[in-house]
Order: structure tokens, then sequence, then C-alpha cells
């Protein structure tokens, strides 16, 4: 098995954890290619071996590489995504960053991590996807993410009216900052913190989300992941903000858009015992009330 290994870069409070889990790599007789960036920034504190294999993009990945670690945080494990697009290769997210839903593995798991992926007894996810269309180019070759997609107005300009559809069917016209379409796995992101619900990973929803809606009869809505969502914008301004997960664009309100499910998946790796159940008690403190 090969491991590659992408990360943003790492505190020095955190090397000795980075040392680890190479070293434990080693010990497992695991080979590895490292994100050249990430490898440039500690191969001396580390001691990686001038000769690492090291890899860029996506085409740098071989068939070879059944797993990738992504050693940060939720954002980090989000650029992997990206990285990665529609290769079948599982992502495996050890948290060095703050609340990690999708990085859930703690760094005091990296030895059992790194043994997990020796001995293949780690269980992996299959989660979707959502995929914008517009008409014109936005985000590359990449129109996809994990978490969500969301239209922001700009900076202080004035709310948007963003007119909606289910499947060319009018749903509403949202007076808000923003509206946020989210996966199942980004319902514990951006669209929680404006007010939307938890869904399951495979629940097969897509959850739209107003940002700051100037009606406080807006809320957030469940639908099925096999509808098309599209929109038409009106704005006092000449730009909006579209994003997909961390990646944004400036385009012209008169653009237009529409999202629906991505045709392929993406596996994220958790060990057994670290269900989605375990992540929401865990990371959102549920249970642990001493009133219980």
């Amino acid at each position: 098995m090969t491991i590659a290994v992408y990360s943003r870069g790492i505190d020095q409070l955190q090397l000795e954890d980075v040392k680890t889990f190479f070293q434990e790599l080693s010990a497992y007789g695991l080979s590895y290619i490292v994100f050249r960036p990430f490898f440039d920034e500690i191969k001396t504190d580390v001691g990686l071996d001038a000769q690492t294999r090291v890899f860029e993009q996506t085409s740098d990945l071989s068939r070879d590489v059944e797993c990738i670690v992504s050693l940060g945080g939720d954002g980090t494990l989000l650029d992997t995504v990206a990285l990665i697009m529609d290769k079948p290769i599982a992502i495996m997210g050890i948290n060095f960053g703050r609340l990690g839903f999708l990085s859930s593995i703690g760094r005091d798991n990296l030895r059992l991590a790194i043994k997990s992926l020796a001995l293949r007894t780690y269980v992996t996810e299959q989660r979707t996807l959502v995929h914008l269309d517009a008409d014109m180019p936005l985000f590359g070759d990449k129109p996809f993410g994990l978490n969500e997609f969301a239209i922001h107005k700009r900076d202080t300009a004035s709310m948007l009216k963003i007119h909606t559809y289910i499947n060319g069917e009018f749903l509403n016209v949202y007076w808000a900052d923003g509206l946020v379409i989210a996966t199942p796995t980004g319902s514990t992101g951006y669209s929680l913190s404006c007010g939307g619900p938890i869904v399951f990973p495979d629940s097969g929803n897509f959850v739209i989300t107003p940002v700051a809606p100037h009606h406080l009869n807006m809320r957030s809505l469940v639908v099925n992941d096999n509808s098309i969502i599209s929109f038409d914008i009106e704005s006092r301004s000449d730009d909006i903000i579209c994003a997909l997960d961390s990646r944004k664009e400036i385009v012209t309100k008169n653009v237009s858009l529409a999202v629906k499910k991505e045709s392929f998946t993406i596996a994220l790796v958790r060990l057994g015992e670290n269900n989605f159940l375990h992540t929401l008690q865990t990371k959102l403190i549920w249970g642990l009330d001493r009133r219980n």
C-alpha cells in the first residue's frame, strides 16, 4: 500500500506528532508520497530522505496510491477532496486543527490510525458531493464540493434576492445575505452555523439554508439530492460571490447557476468505533452534561 500525505502546513508544537506519524508509516513498511510544499517545510525537522517521492497535483497520484492522509483541520481535508477529484483514493483526516467534524481522528490516535491502514481494518464511508453548472467557466476542472455551494453578497453590499427553483419549478425568493446548498456532510458546517439541521451522511438530501434572511419565515429546507436546484439573482451590486467549500469566485450577478449531485462520490476513512454518532457526541459535547 502507498499512502499519500497532504497538509497545508503545521505548527512547531505539532512537529513531534508529525515525526511519530512518519515513523509509524516506516515501522509498518508503508511507502508514502508527500505533497511537495509540505515536504519542503518538514523534511529537515522530521528527517525525511531527500529521495522521498513527492506530488504537486492530481496527475501525480499514481494508481498505487490507495489512501491519502490529510494532516490538519476540516479545511485541509476539503483541499484534499479537490486535489484527488474522482480518483478512487480514500481520504483519512487526522485532526491537527480545531473542531474537526471531517478530520475526526484525533492526534492521540495516530498510531492506531496507521495500524488500521497497514492491516486494512479501517472503514470507509461514501459521501456525496454537490456539482455546480453555470453559463460561464467557474472553478476550472473542479466544479464540485464536499460541504456546500454558497451564494453571497459582496462586502457591505445590500442583501440579495435569490430566485430559487427545484427541477424548474419555482420555490421561493430568498431576501438574504446569501444562500447555502449543503450536502449531508456539509450540514454540520456553514449551514449549521446559519441555523440549518444536522443531516446524517447517508440520507440522500440537500439542505437549503438562507444566510441572514430578511424574513423571519425563511427557514432551512431539506430536499432530495436527485433534485436540480437553480437560481436567478437580483442585486444592487454588479458582482456576487460563489463559493464551493473553501474556494470562491467573484462573478457577475447575471450569471445562471444550478447545482445537482456530483456523478462520483468520495470515500472518507474512519476507525471502526468512530462513527457519525460518536463524532456528534464528541464534537458537540452531547450527553456530557453533568445534569444527565
